[in-house]
């Protein structure tokens, strides 16, 4: 409202003194004694006045035409609903206050790639720049841990492309005797907790996705952390977003649902956001070694859920490391990548607030009929696209898994994947939730 009234103000202050000019430049005039001549003169200063004042009244106008933009509410945003072919959860969700919330959109994203000892992190960096949409919003940190000379040289090539920054301690770490084989996981943690805290400590930045460095990126990468990083922040129950599905493969997630989102109780890495006040709480714990796996137990994950993907944002092409290639030719090298971008921060994705999400979820779930594996497999199950396979024991959850397909392994008692017990895939176009009872009451920790 004030710059409305200053600009209305300045108009009328020039209205008043231009008019006050006009009417001492007529008075000023000379007076000539031929009547006829004066009376020429004064119609042509009155015409000259008559086009000066139009000229005035159509700069009014304009005065009050901006003045009323200025203090014009924008208009409301077109309500943008959850994914079409996801029908119910649309009546559920409603609308948000913008697409991703209240937090701005611009804030600086910084990208931590650890590396090590694998010149291929040219193939990690060159599909991060390759989608990068701007080098402030999205600076990319690359840790080097070994002092593998190679591997340096190939991220000294990026120049002011990429930061490059070198863990200093490259000394053996003490483990104990058991565990003389597992040095490269003491290594791998104490590079991450150096790592993060020269992001959240020395740098000062607020966030950070973490990168490995033998993974590709999807095109729509940074757009799917950008909006998720405003859920990070409206919803406490949510402590990470990863890139990554554990059952990622082909015929396992839906085609042409690039645009799909879940909730998920397991930590899945492989390209994950985290907040700067979660780095505070887990640094001071932080373990020597098998971060990942100590992340996914009840004491750290606190009931928390992580945001993941249907189609996954990032790839490993790693085959070999300190795992020894684990699961990468059995699984991980099947891994679909998305190639269709999805426009996230511009997409209404409020659904996976836990308020929203949760009455939804369990609907859908158990709603859906129940069947036998066997009816699955052959394809004779009778009704919609949904279906409910349910377990009661850890044998025989591993066995529907290795039936599907997907992921068997358990973690603190949470499947790969899952969300309130529930394995979400789809199988021969048909969406399977791999369930537990109605009355499942949590997960059981002795489930390995």
């Amino acid at each position: 409202m004030p710059r409305k009234v200053s600009v209305v103000a300045w108009g009328v202050v020039l209205f008043v003194s231009w008019n006050a000019l006009l009417l001492l430049y007529l008075m000023s005039r000379p007076r000539g004694p031929n009547p006829s001549d004066l009376t020429a003169r004064v119609i042509r200063l009155a015409e000259d006045a008559e086009a000066e004042l139009e000229k005035q009244r159509g700069l009014l106008q304009q005065i009050h035409h901006y003045s009323g933009l200025l203090n014009r509410r924008p208009p409301p945003r077109r309500e943008t609903r959850a994914p079409p072919s996801l029908p119910r959860l649309a009546n559920v969700s409603s609308t948000s206050p913008s697409p991703t919330g209240s937090i701005p959109l611009q804030v600086t994203i910084p990208i931590l790639v650890i590396a090590c000892d694998r010149p291929s992190v040219r193939r990690c960096l060159d599909s991060l720049l390759k989608y990068r949409p701007s080098l402030e919003t999205f600076p990319i940190v690359v840790s080097q841990d070994c002092g593998h000379e190679e591997t340096g040289r190939v991220i000294d090539s990026y120049g002011s492309a990429v930061t490059h920054i070198r863990q200093p301690d490259l000394s053996e770490v003490p483990v104990p005797p058991e565990h003389r084989k597992f040095q490269g996981y003491y290594k791998i943690s104490r590079h991450y907790k150096w790592a993060l805290n020269q992001i959240f400590m020395t740098m000062g930045y607020n966030s950070a996705i973490v990168v490995e460095d033998d993974l590709e990126v999807a095109p729509d990468f940074y757009e799917y952390f950008q909006a998720s990083l405003t859920l990070l922040h409206q919803d406490p129950t949510l402590w990470c977003a990863s890139a990554w599905n554990d059952n990622g493969k082909e015929a396992l997630v839906e085609g042409g649902a690039s645009f799909l989102l879940h909730r998920s109780d397991f930590f899945p890495g492989l390209g994950w956001l985290l907040l700067r006040e979660l780095w505070e709480e887990l640094e001071p714990k932080w373990p020597p070694a098998f971060w990942d796996d100590w992340a996914r137990r009840p004491e750290q994950r606190r009931g928390r859920a992580c945001v993941r993907p249907e189609l996954p944002r990032t790839r490993t092409f790693g085959r070999k490391g300190v795992s020894q290639g684990q699961f990468f030719d059995q699984h991980l090298r099947f891994i679909k990548l998305n190639q269709d971008p999805v426009a996230f921060t511009k997409t209404n994705i409020s659904y996976l607030l836990k308020e929203i999400y949760d009455p939804w979820f369990i609907g859908q779930v158990y709603g859906a009929p129940r069947a036998r594996v066997e009816e699955v497999l052959r394809g004779h199950v009778l009704g919609g696209r949904t279906v409910r396979v349910e377990y009661t024991t850890r044998d025989t959850f591993k066995a529907l898994a290795r039936a599907f397909g997907v992921m068997e392994d358990l973690k603190s008692g949470v499947a790969r994947a899952a969300y309130m017990g529930v394995v979400s895939f789809t199988h021969k176009g048909r969406r399977v939730y791999l369930a537990p009872p109605g009355d499942w009451t949590g997960y059981d920790p002795s489930w390995t």
